[in-house]
């Protein structure tokens, strides 16, 4: 059988935690910040866990990191 790739787009974008949760940058935060409010600038900070019907589509894109 020939080898599975991986989304390139999704392992540049998604960390695996050890338990298999995925792992990524909070959404919303590339520009318009001044319309924001200052509670949603500091709770999209750093990374959060997907969802869990994101994170199965997230594993489909990335085979070979379970």
């Amino acid at each position: 059988m020939p080898k599975q790739k991986t989304k390139s787009g999704a392992k540049k974008r998604f960390k695996i935690t050890g338990t298999g949760k995925i792992i990524a940058a909070a959404a919303g935060k590339r520009h318009g910040m001044i319309k924001r409010t200052a509670k949603f600038v500091r709770n999209a900070r750093g990374t959060m866990v997907l969802a869990e019907g994101d994170q199965k589509l997230v594993k489909k894109y990335m085979p070979y990191f379970r």
